[in-house]
């Protein structure tokens, strides 16, 4: 007997198996998250192929440098809107 007084009959085997219980979902959220993670893993690889693949599309389209013109232009409207200010 322990600290925590007499045991109910059948006590034992039910907190073996909630322990039990216990380790299972534990193992099974273990597999889990690794699934998870590998799976974003590769999610994030393909979006990056996915940004490589539309940016030499968009060379290939000749658009790539109208839109950074595009940007450049702005910045420089933003920044003399601050000078302004």
């Amino acid at each position: 007997m322990d600290a925590r007084g007499p045991e109910a009959p059948g006590g034992r085997a039910l907190r073996d198996a909630a322990e039990n219980l216990f380790q299972e979902l534990q193992e099974h959220f273990q597999a889990l998250t690794a699934t998870l993670n590998l799976r974003m893993e590769e999610m994030g690889n393909r979006i990056e192929d996915l940004q490589k693949n539309v940016s030499d599309l968009m060379v290939q389209a000749g658009i790539e440098n109208s839109i950074k013109q595009q940007m450049v232009r702005l910045l420089r409207n933003y920044v003399n809107l601050l000078r302004i200010f």
